[in-house]
C-alpha cells in the first residue's frame, strides 16, 4: 500500500450515491469514482473504445458499463468483461477516511 503522502483528495464522500458513478479530475487525469455495495472504486473515466463517460455508466453485480456501447468493466480489477472494448481500463488504490475520498495516481493496476 501506498504512504499517506502519495493519497490525494479528490471528493467529499457525501457526494457519492451508492450504486452510482461520478466524474472527477485530479492533476490531468480524469477519474471516475463509484459507490457499489459500501465500497468506493476509482477508474479511469474514458472507455477505450469511443471515450465516453464511464462514470455516467450502469453499475451492477460490481462491473459498470459503458453509456454508449455498454462494453462492460470489473470496477475492482478494470478488466473488459465484454465489448465492444478490447482492452481494460486504469484503477486507482483509493480510500475513505474522516469524510474524504482520496486516491493515489501512482498506485494504479495497468490495463489488459
Amino acid at each position: 500500500m501506498a504512504d499517506d503522502t502519495t493519497f490525494q483528495r479528490i471528493a467529499s464522500s457525501t457526494e457519492l450515491e451508492e450504486g452510482k458513478g461520478k466524474p472527477f479530475e485530479l492533476e490531468g487525469h480524469r477519474i471516475a469514482l463509484i459507490r457499489h455495495q459500501g465500497e468506493i472504486y476509482a477508474i479511469d473515466d474514458l472507455c477505450p473504445h469511443a471515450d465516453a463517460s464511464i462514470a455516467f455508466g450502469p453499475v451492477e453485480n460490481g462491473c459498470i458499463a459503458c453509456p454508449w456501447h455498454f462494453a462492460e468493466f470489473d470496477l475492482a480489477t478494470g478488466d473488459v468483461l465484454s465489448g465492444p472494448a478490447a482492452r481494460g481500463i486504469r484503477t486507482y488504490a483509493v480510500r475513505e477516511q474522516g469524510g474524504e475520498v482520496e486516491i493515489c495516481l501512482e498506485k494504479t493496476r495497468p490495463t489488459t
